[in-house]
Order: C-alpha cells, then structure tokens, then sequence
C-alpha cells in the first residue's frame, strides 16, 4: 500500500476515515466535481474555510462521570491546530464532513455566542456553576483573532461574577490578560495549557499551528506572574514519541510557577486511529508497531476504550509505568498540593437588555 505524502502544516495526512453515520459516499454523476482532480490537480485543498453557525443554545451540559465539569462552552467547530491525536475529530462527521482534512480547514464559528449565554444567565432557573471553555476544540484557535468571540464570553463571565475555566495549546491566550487577571482577582478563572513535548518540529508534526512549546511555556509563566492561576496539561501522552519529555515539561512548568498538573493517555476514538495510524506511517514508520502496541496494551487490547468510568483510566504495566513516573515528579517538584476552588457565590444574574439584576 502506498503512503500520502507527507502534507506541510496539517495534521492528518488525509480525509480517508471509516464512517459510522451511514452517510453515503459520493458517486460519479458526471458533473463537475468528477473532473476536479484533472483540473486542479491531486490532493485536498488545504485553504482554511470558516462557516458562521447559529445555534438555538450555546451551554453544553453533560453528565459525564469522566470529566470534572458539568457544562461547558465551545465557540467553534473544527481546529485549525490540527492535531492528529484531537479526540473531537469524530464531530466533524455529523456534517458529513471529514474528521481528517475537513475538521481542520472547514471551520464553523458560532458569532451568537455572547447573546446566547447572556439569555441562558438570565433564566431564573440557572444555577450558576463554572463553565469549561476548550473540552472540545481550542477556543484561542487562530480565527479567535478575527471573531473574538472567547473574549466576549470571558466579558460576560467578568460582568455577570460567573467563574469560568480555559484549556488550550495557543499562546494567543494572552491576549485576553486584561480579562484574566481581572477574573483571578475574583477567584473566578484557571488556565490549563496542554504542552506535548519540547521539541518544536515534533510539535510542529503533532500540532501543526497550535503554538510552539517554548510560547506555551512563556505564557504560563506570564499568567503566573500576572496572579492568573495556571494549569499544565501534559496531553495526551504518547508512547515511544512524547513520553520522554514528561519529567522536564513539568519541571519547566514548576520552574515558572506553575503547581498543578496532570497528563491524559493517547486516546484514539474510532475516526481518529487510522489517522493517527496513517501519520504514524508517514512521520515514524520505524516506531509504528511499537507505540501501536503499548497504545492497544492499555486500552484492554484495542485501539480505544470508549466506555465511562474506564475511558480515561488506562490500564496495564505502561499505564502504571506513566503514572509512577508522573507522581514521583510532580511530588518531587511540590506540584498539586493545593485544589483550586473558583468562586460560585458572587454571580449577578444579567438581565437581558444588558444590565445586571439588583438581585
């Protein structure tokens, strides 16, 4: 079988991906997109795309037992980051579109965002509790530059005293250190920044545009400084390619202020393994088999297990071997010692022609 070439700046290295929603593949009818290829040449299109998308709701609640928050807040669909582990490619097949190519160059931004969660803050039935930005796609991607729309949720969240949590790879959070710093002197908000490996081409293979590792650091430190509590997510762990860097990722984190961690095994969901997979082949031929059977080892023989309460506890000697090596640095560097407790008692329910409630 012959490998794609190898695709400079995107992640997956093509759209083929096993399909689950039934949808029917296209078939020639003889129009025009059958002579596509023949005139513009092999290969996808990689110009990035952006489609507004107006939903009746933007809060997402979930029940999940796996996860640490009940709702959260996802302003775009789609990462242009496009890295080849993302666990939310599989999202991108509700449009019928590609968890491949597609989910990072045909983007879907949601500009009603602000209204949207100003209306669902005003109902005297909402009970305020933190929201979590970032659990599916970063929210300080790059075409945050041109809609803002992180920014005007975090300015919601600072005008109504809603706390509120970010995770992302992008030192373009700091663009928001106005509304950071305002929000911790309140105890509303954390940081996480999810930092890979150290090594910038590597990154540059894994998380084509996500920032490089050495600004992510940079902007932990900053915040840190800034009295923005921060978070350093080492995620997800790779075996046998971003395993190595675990101990010095946390060390350069601590090394800036940083003192609450924690790491996540590669999770492959069923659209996302052949494409990690196929990038295994393009990028580290030689390590394939290898990582491919300590990644199955403990997920109980297969390439993911995608059940609750089990999904994020891998299992099996590399799983203990990982979480040995995790807790021994992280207490060797005074890391996770204290928990963070944002600030649920200070909300001011909005009303909806802007003002806030006397109330």
């Amino acid at each position: 079988m012959s490998l794609p070439q190898p695709i400079h700046g995107r992640g997956a290295q093509s759209g083929a991906v096993p399909q689950r929603f039934g949808l029917a593949a296209r078939e020639a009818d003889g129009d025009w997109l059958d002579q596509a290829e023949g005139i513009d040449g092999p290969g996808p299109k990689l110009r990035t795309t952006v489609t507004e998308e107006h939903p009746r709701t933007i809060i997402t609640f979930n029940k999940s037992p796996d996860v640490p928050f009940d709702r959260s807040i996802n302003a775009y669909r789609g990462c242009e980051h496009g890295c080849i582990y993302c666990f939310a490619r599989p999202t991108h097949a509700y449009h019928d579109l590609s968890p491949g190519i597609d989910f990072e160059t045909r983007l879907f931004a949601k500009p009603d965002a602000p209204r949207l969660l100003r209306e669902a803050l005003a109902r005297p039935s909402y009970t305020c509790a933190p929201i979590a930005m970032g659990t599916n796609t970063d929210p300080y991607q790059p075409i945050e530059q041109r809609y803002r729309i992180t920014r005007s949720v975090l300015e919601i969240c600072l005008e109504t005293r809603h706390p509120v949590t970010i995770t992302t790879k992008s030192a373009r959070v700091m663009r928001d250190i106005d509304l950071l710093r305002e929000l911790a002197r309140l105890r509303l908000t954390a940081v996480g920044i999810s930092v890979t490996s150290l090594d910038p081409r590597l990154s540059g293979l894994l998380e084509p545009r996500a920032s490089a590792p050495a600004k992510r650091l940079d902007a932990l430190g900053r915040l840190t400084e800034a009295g923005v509590p921060c978070h350093i997510s080492i995620a997800p762990v790779i075996p046998s390619i971003t395993d190595e860097f675990m101990e010095r990722i946390l060390g350069e984190a601590a090394a800036r202020g940083v003192m609450s961690a924690s790491w996540i095994m590669l999770r492959l969901p069923y659209e996302v393994a052949p494409l990690f997979r196929e990038w295994l082949a393009v990028h580290y031929p030689e390590r394939a088999a290898k990582v491919m059977a300590i990644v199955r080892s403990v997920r109980g023989g297969r390439d993911n297990d995608a059940k609750w309460f089990t999904r994020m506890k891998p299992k099996g000697v590399w799983a203990d071997l990982f979480r040995t090596r995790f807790r021994l640095a992280t207490r060797r560097l005074g890391m996770n010692r204290v928990e963070l407790d944002l600030d649920r008692t200070a909300f001011r329910r909005p009303a909806l022609d802007g003002q806030l409630s006397l109330l």
